[in-house]
């Protein structure tokens, strides 16, 4: 029985596909991009558009195999997507994957059930990387999410459960290991205690977070972050609006003042407990255009609000209605025009502050986890989450596995292969990452 999994969406819907991977195999599976008996789409319902690219490879895939669906999918969409697939099931029953991949006619070995899906091993992808997720779910209900209706309500995963599952990434040689939640913020006891106690791990790693909600971000929590010198100077906190009015209308419950606040205390911290490139805080955020009834006022207010706080990376999305949801009730009145005209006044705007952000590290070495290699450049990230470039000169990927459990090729008796930490010499700039050579 082999299988094959297709997963779009957030990072948590990545780690969703690993646990269900492990699982697969377990039940006696193998992955097979040629030929599967079983392909499963992991999808993802915040948008429409990865709605629609969705449903058409799934009508691409139908054949001898059987197709599956899980994910974050809208009752809207569901009923779309049951009539071109075998099987829907929420990612939450994996657990009892058996009986439903029994009703599809396979014949997968048994296995003693787990009560949370979340406690099912992944089968991780990368050899560098690592999601661990913390929480599930979402409270929040912003105006314009389906997040809370296809991830249900927040529970936080057993601390203890969390640390071990870190213990044993480290100890495979995992260099950095992403923290998920819908809000992390919110994690239960404490998330401030959790970085702590991650922080205190032995080993040599980075640690990242997403995704961060300015309502429960705390002071206490914004220095230690600042004090865990293994979580890395880069954060999002996602704004998505600069005007008051349009934030109340989208049910974020803090004001633009409040936001500003929490921005002002971040880079504080930073300066207080780090030294020299530490000291300055990567921050992006997530912004939305043309939400309903957006005027020009308020866009403008928008503008003025990102110019201030000087984002180094931002993400902006152009509203579109989601069933189901408070806004999707509101006229959909913004043009799609003027959703991309403001989607590129706001992308210019952050351009320019991430190219004046860039310019602090010309010339400077920098810390960085290479990722992958593509033509003649590694790839990778600095600790505030720059994408870097590095030309290739020393790895020999003809030979045989190298002795530094990189897994990538490197000739043992040469250098040392470049995946994993480097240091580099930034010589090159550009506002979406930077070039440099080790």
């Amino acid at each position: 029985m082999k299988y094959k999994i297709i997963t779009y969406g957030c990072q948590m819907n990545k780690s969703d596909s690993e646990r269900l991977a492990n699982q697969l195999e377990a039940l006696g599976f193998k992955l097979s991009e040629k030929n599967p008996d079983l392909i499963v789409f992991n999808l993802c319902s915040v948008r429409q558009s990865a709605v629609d690219r969705a449903k058409a490879r799934i009508n691409k895939s139908r054949g001898k195999a059987k197709i599956a669906a899980t994910g974050c999918i809208l009752e809207k969409d569901k009923k779309e997507i049951e009539k071109i697939t075998d099987v829907i099931f929420n990612i939450k029953y994996l657990t009892h994957l058996s009986e439903i991949l029994q009703k599809l006619g396979f014949k997968p070995k048994k296995l003693k059930t787990k009560k949370d899906y979340l406690k099912i091993e992944p089968k991780y992808s990368s050899d560098i990387l690592a999601y661990v997720p913390i929480m599930n779910g979402c409270n929040n209900f912003c105006s314009y999410c389906v997040v809370p209706y296809v991830r249900g309500r927040e529970y936080s995963r057993d601390k203890q459960e969390i640390l071990c599952e870190i213990k044993k990434l480290v100890k495979k040689g995992i260099k950095e290991i992403w923290l998920l939640g819908q809000n992390v913020n919110s994690y239960k006891p404490s998330f401030s205690d959790l970085l702590s106690e991650i922080n205190e791990i032995e080993g040599d790693f980075w640690i990242r977070f997403t995704s961060s909600h300015p309502k429960d971000l705390t002071k206490k929590t914004i220095e230690t972050i600042a004090k865990c010198q293994k979580v890395t100077p880069y954060f999002n906190l996602p704004i998505q609006s600069g005007d008051d009015e349009v934030l109340k209308a989208m049910n974020r419950p803090y004001t633009v003042k409040q936001y500003k606040k929490l921005i002002k205390t971040t880079r504080q911290a930073f300066k207080k407990y780090r030294k020299g490139l530490e000291s300055i805080p990567a921050l992006s955020t997530d912004l939305i255009v043309g939400f309903p009834n957006e005027s020009t006022q308020q866009f403008n207010n928008t503008k003025k609000t990102i110019k201030e706080i000087s984002f180094t990376f931002g993400y902006v999305s152009r509203y579109s209605p989601r069933p189901g949801t408070k806004a999707a009730k509101l006229k959909d009145n913004i043009s799609p025009e003027q959703k991309k005209k403001r989607e590129k006044q706001l992308v210019k705007i952050i351009e320019e502050s991430a190219l004046k952000f860039n310019k602090k590290f010309l010339n400077k070495n920098v810390n960085v986890l290479i990722l992958k290699k593509k033509n003649n450049f590694y790839l990778g990230k600095t600790r505030h989450y720059q994408t870097i470039k590095i030309p290739v000169d020393n790895c020999n990927e003809d030979g045989p596995r190298c002795k530094h459990n990189c897994n990538h090729g490197c000739n043992e008796d040469g250098p040392r292969c470049k995946f994993g930490f480097v240091k580099a010499r930034v010589n090159k700039i550009t506002p979406y990452g930077l070039e440099g050579k080790t």
